[in-house]
């Protein structure tokens, strides 16, 4: 008798506790918006393509840039971007390189974010994203001035390439930038920047707004992307800055987030995945990362049969512009060269 009296107090105070998160202002968060800059001034490059494809009966828009030439095919580079990212946010400077150097590239926004559909807005989810790259493939497989298919990836997106490689072995080679490829090394990094505290919070902004998704009530939104100290899913010194200056040309990024990411369905692990990849991996290691521990790669290559790493002595987000864009990019055209590609 008197279990069954703690077990119906407990849930009553469970319940209690949903009513409130889900129903009741109690998680406010402040927005942290990134400033801009006028791009009305800036042309469309004469060989960018609107292009669109459909994931799950969502319609995904994507940019198509074709090198100039008159091949019959051209390999193609799909671009994955981080987390939170959309296609007009630094990824064309990478498509023009890579077009003069004779490759076609798709740059795409993921379902829910930018120019593509899906409701609510600002939900991020790894499984969601992998379909969409699987969708990105199926749809420049589809084109004829299309031939071999390079995936390329960078931050949350990085480990995109290796989990459809893993499984399509048409695919010709990945190219993974300062990705998060192993939970229990970058799982650690976060743990013991932000602490179990910071976790929790999350996980309560999680249930508010899965909960209220349950009753067809408005999304509970927080900033992605946020200063050290504040209520945000990335907080790491240096984060806020660094997405703020990715995005300062972007008309369609918004540094918000569904707070149902943290209750949201993690992809399958890269590293299990690795050891059937068949094509040749090219991984850079930022080894100043704020957001991704720099032993994230290790198991992931030990894993991969073909690989090939390069390190460089900067932060995450050093590598997208500057004298570090260009080593880069020279780099992964040196290593798409070598495999004939």
């Amino acid at each position: 008798m008197l279990a069954l009296q703690i077990l119906g107090s407990l849930l009553a105070v469970i319940i209690a506790y949903l009513v409130v998160i889900i129903f009741f202002p109690v998680l406010k968060v402040e927005p942290q918006p990134t400033k801009r800059v006028d791009i009305s001034s800036k042309k469309i490059p004469k060989n960018r393509e609107n292009v669109y494809f459909d994931v799950h009966e969502t319609r995904v828009s994507g940019w198509f840039y074709k090198p100039e030439g008159e091949k019959k095919q051209y390999p193609c580079i799909v671009m994955s971007h981080g987390f939170g990212g959309t296609k007009d946010m630094c990824l064309e400077q990478y498509a023009l390189k890579f077009a003069k150097a004779g490759y076609a590239t798709l740059t795409y926004d993921y379902r829910y974010y930018g120019e593509s559909g899906g409701e609510p807005r600002q939900v991020y989810c790894g499984v969601y994203q992998v379909d969409d790259l699987k969708g990105a493939v199926e749809y420049v497989t589809s084109r004829e001035d299309v031939g071999k298919v390079i995936l390329w990836g960078t931050s949350a997106g990085a480990a995109y390439g290796i989990n459809v490689a893993s499984s399509n072995h048409d695919i010709a080679a990945v190219i993974a930038q300062c990705g998060a490829f192993d939970h229990k090394e970058d799982n650690k990094l976060y743990m013991e920047r932000e602490g179990l505290g910071f976790f929790l919070k999350l996980f309560m902004h999680g249930q508010r707004d899965k909960g209220r998704s349950r009753f067809g009530l408005s999304p509970h939104i927080f900033p992605a992307y946020g200063k050290p100290g504040t209520i945000a899913m990335l907080t790491a010194p240096g984060a806020f800055e660094g997405i703020e200056e990715l995005a300062k040309e972007s008309v369609t990024f918004k540094n918000e987030a569904c707070g149902r990411l943290a209750l949201l369905p993690h992809m399958e692990d890269p590293i299990k995945l690795a050891a059937d990849v068949e094509c040749p991996v090219q991984v850079f290691v930022c080894t100043k990362d704020e957001l991704v521990s720099p032993k994230s790669h290790i198991r992931l290559v030990e894993a991969l049969k073909n690989s090939e790493v390069i390190e460089y002595s900067i932060g995450h987000f050093d590598i997208y512009s500057g004298e570090y864009f260009e080593k880069a990019t020279d780099d992964m055209i040196d290593f798409l060269s070598k495999h004939n590609l």
